[in-house]
């Protein structure tokens, strides 16, 4: 994403400080880079969910279980995309909100094919910690927004 695009907000430089306020272990990063660094881990954390659909069993639960999974981590990438492309606070918040709803979700169904025992939980218990900091992040990055 080029600078201007990121940029082309005027509250973009309101809600980056808020962000970088709210998380400490990021301080020493610019704006851009914390947001290119969460990018790149909730599009990491998409493409990994896609290689365990792509393991699972080709059972009725196996295939709907994987869809869900494909559905909702996709979505939680491109919603966080969407929320640098914002054009206010209002909307920020908004998509930075679906973004932690949608990894939430993930994180919901990678538990159930764990629970089905579809997939054993050490496969798949770097994923779930993954996903788990990134939902500290923005539930962190989300609240300092909204005070």
């Amino acid at each position: 994403m080029s600078e201007r695009a990121i940029h082309s907000s005027e509250n973009f430089n309101e809600f980056s400080d808020l962000v970088m306020e709210a998380l400490a272990d990021y301080s020493q990063h610019t704006k851009t880079q914390f947001l290119d660094d969460i990018e790149r881990r909730l599009t990491g954390f998409m493409v990994r969910c896609v290689k365990v659909c792509r393991t699972l069993p080709d059972t009725y639960e196996g295939r709907h279980f994987g869809h869900q999974l494909l559905r909702s981590s996709s979505s939680a990438a491109a919603n966080f995309r969407a929320v640098r492309r914002g054009r206010s606070q209002k909307e920020y918040y908004a998509k930075l909100s679906i973004t932690l709803e949608e990894l939430d979700e993930s994180l919901f169904w990678l538990e159930t094919i764990i629970t089905l025992e579809l997939i054993s939980e050490n496969r798949l218990s770097d994923l779930l910690d993954e996903g788990s900091q990134l939902v500290k992040i923005l539930s962190k990055s989300r609240k300092t927004v909204s005070d």
